[in-house]
C-alpha cells in the first residue's frame, strides 16, 4: 500500500450543512468523485477519521459513517493496523488536473462515444420562445380540459381494491375495458364494424404512425402522401427506411388520380391520408376520391394509414365517416386518439386494423413500451361509458366554432389584402397563405416583438418548394381576447412592413 497522497482535503471538500442530503452521503460523493476521476489513485491511503474531521470541522462519527459507506460499495478498503486506502483493485485513471472551485466539476454537454443523429428530426418548436402569447399550428384549449371528470373517474378507481390489479403488467393490446368502451363508441360515431380484437390502444396517434410505419416501410418500400403533408409523418416514414412519392393536394383533398398512376409503375405498401380534414390545408378527402382510394387499394394490395386526428371537430355538418367505416376488406389502419379532443397530455389513442395486423403491432409496441397507463385507461373507459366525454366534445366543439368564426371573420376584415385563406370547415386551424412579396421570416420577427410568437418552422409545410407561401394559423386554443390581440398584432405588422 502507498503512503499518504498528498491531496488538499480541506480545500477540496466543500459540504453544505443546510442540504437535505446527509453530510456524510455529501462526503462519500465528493470522494468517490475524485477516485474517478484519477485524483485518488488505487492504493492511496486516506487520511485517519479523527484528521479528515478535524479538517473538514465535522463530527468524526460522519467520516467513520462515510468511510463504512465506500467500503460497502467498493470504492475504499479497510487494512487492520494499515489504514484506509482506495481499493487497490480499482483500474488506473490519468488523474485530471484540480479545478480552481471546490466543487467537483463534470461536464454533460458532449458525450463519450459515437451515435446516430437524426437531422431531420430537429425541430425548433413554438415551445422554445419566449413570448406573452404563442399561436399553434391547431391544438386544443387544454385549460377547457375536463379536469373534475378526470379526477372524479380516476379517484373512485383507486379507491376500489378491485382494480388494484392494474398497478401489475397487462395486456400489451392495451386495458380491456378500454377497448370495449371505444368498440361501442367507435361504431358509433365512426360507423365502424370492429370487435375488441380489432383495437390496440397506443399512447396517441404518433405512436399508431409510427407502428404502422415499421410494419409497412421496411426494405424501402414505397407510401404515398400529398405534396403538402404533415411532416412529423413523413420523418416517421423516412425513420422507418420507406421511400414517399408524393401526389398533389387540392380542394378535393389528396389526388387519387395520381395515386393510380403510380401504381400502374410502381408496387406501393401505403397512402397516407388525414381524410377529413388534410393535414396541414384542411381540405376534406371528397365522396368520389375516398371511394376511389378504397378501390385502388383493395386492387393493388396496399394498405391505407388513415390518421383522422381532429374527426369529431366538424362545424359545418355532421362529421364525414371515415374511409375505415366502408372498408371490407382490411386495407385500412385507422388512427386516431384522445389528445385533440381532452388535452394533448392525455396520451391515449387506438389503432384499428385487421386482427393480424393489430396482433404484430402489439408485439412490436411491447419492446418500444410495454404497455400504456393502465390506470388512465381504465379512467377515460369509464368517461365514456359515462358520456363524459361525449359531452365534453359537444362542448368544446362550440366553442372552438365560435372562435374559428370569430378568427377568419376578423382575418377577412382587416387582412384580406396580406392574406388569402379558406374558412375550414372544420379542425382547429386556418391554412393562411402570405400573399407576395411578403415573407413569413419578416413577419414573424416583428410579430415576436409585439410579445406574439408563431411557428418558427414554417418552412416544413413547404420542403417541395411548391411556393404556397401557407401556414396552419391555429384558432382552438385562443380565447376571444387572444384572437383580437392575435389579429390586432398582424394588422399592425402587416402595415409597418408594407
Amino acid at each position: 500500500m502507498s503512503s499518504p497522497v498528498i491531496f488538499p482535503f480541506k480545500s477540496n471538500i466543500d459540504l453544505d450543512k443546510n442540504s437535505s442530503r446527509h453530510l456524510y452521503l455529501q462526503l462519500c460523493d465528493q470522494l468517490i468523485g475524485f477516485i474517478k476521476s484519477g485524483k485518488l489513485a488505487p492504493s492511496t491511503k486516506l487520511p485517519g477519521s479523527r484528521k479528515l474531521s478535524e479538517d473538514l470541522k465535522i463530527h468524526r462519527k460522519t467520516v467513520i459513517a462515510a468511510y463504512d459507506e465506500l467500503i460497502s460499495q467498493g470504492w475504499i478498503e479497510s487494512i487492520p493496523a494499515k489504514g484506509t486506502f482506495v481499493n487497490h483493485n480499482l483500474p488506473i485513471i490519468n488523474p485530471k488536473k484540480l479545478a480552481n472551485s471546490n466543487k467537483p466539476v463534470s461536464s454533460k454537454n458532449i458525450s463519450g462515444f459515437d451515435f446516430k443523429k437524426r437531422k431531420n428530426l430537429f425541430i425548433k418548436g413554438i415551445e422554445t420562445i419566449q413570448a406573452s402569447l404563442k399561436v399553434d399550428e391547431g391544438v386544443p384549449d387544454h385549460r377547457l380540459a375536463p379536469i373534475e371528470d378526470i379526477a372524479r373517474n380516476y379517484r373512485n378507481i383507486t379507491n376500489k381494491k378491485h382494480y388494484q390489479e392494474l398497478l401489475t403488467y397487462g395486456d400489451t393490446h392495451g386495458n380491456f375495458d378500454l377497448r370495449k368502451a371505444l368498440v361501442s363508441y367507435l361504431n358509433k360515431t365512426r360507423g365502424l364494424k370492429i370487435t375488441t380484437d380489432n383495437i390496440l390502444i397506443t399512447r396517441g396517434s404518433q405512436m399508431g404512425i409510427y407502428l404502422a410505419s415499421e410494419l409497412l416501410l421496411d426494405d424501402q418500400k414505397i407510401i404515398v402522401t400529398g405534396n403538402t403533408n404533415y411532416m412529423t409523418a413523413d420523418n416517421t416514414f423516412i425513420e422507418a427506411n420507406g421511400i414517399i412519392k408524393q401526389v398533389s393536394v387540392d380542394q378535393h383533398g389528396i389526388n387519387t388520380m395520381e395515386i393510380e398512376k403510380i401504381c400502374k409503375k410502381n408496387k406501393i405498401s401505403a397512402v397516407y391520408v388525414t381524410s377529413h380534414h388534410h393535414h396541414p390545408t384542411t381540405v376534406t378527402l371528397s365522396a368520389e376520391r375516398r371511394m376511389h382510394l378504397l378501390n385502388l387499394a383493395q386492387e393493388n394490395n396496399f394498405a391505407i394509414i388513415e390518421d383522422d386526428y381532429d374527426y369529431d371537430f366538424h362545424y359545418r355538418n355532421a362529421p364525414i365517416l371515415p374511409l375505415a367505416s366502408n372498408d371490407t376488406k382490411g386495407n385500412v389502419i385507422y388512427i386516431g386518439g384522445f389528445t385533440k379532443i381532452i388535452a394533448p397530455a392525455l396520451r391515449i389513442g387506438y389503432f384499428i386494423a385487421a386482427k393480424d395486423v393489430i396482433d404484430e403491432a402489439a408485439r412490436l409496441r411491447r419492446i418500444i413500451d410495454r404497455q400504456g397507463d393502465t390506470l388512465l385507461e381504465q379512467t377515460l373507459a369509464r368517461m365514456i361509458i359515462n358520456g363524459d366525454v361525449q359531452r365534453h366534445s359537444n362542448k368544446v366543439r362550440k366553442i372552438y366554432k365560435e372562435r374559428r368564426d370569430l378568427f377568419c371573420g376578423l382575418l377577412r376584415e382587416k387582412l384580406v389584402d396580406f392574406f388569402d385563406f379558406e374558412t375550414p370547415n372544420g379542425g382547429m386551424a386556418v391554412w393562411v397563405r402570405l400573399k407576395q412579396p411578403y415573407n413569413w421570416d419578416v413577419v414573424m420577427a416583428e410579430a415576436l416583438k409585439l410579445n406574439v410568437a408563431f411557428n418558427p418552422e414554417w418552412r416544413r409545410y413547404d420542403n417541395n418548394n411548391l411556393g404556397h407561401n401557407g401556414i396552419r394559423i391555429g384558432f382552438a386554443a385562443l380565447n376571444k381576447e387572444e384572437i383580437i390581440t392575435v389579429i390586432n398584432t398582424l394588422e399592425t405588422v402587416m402595415k409597418s412592413i408594407r
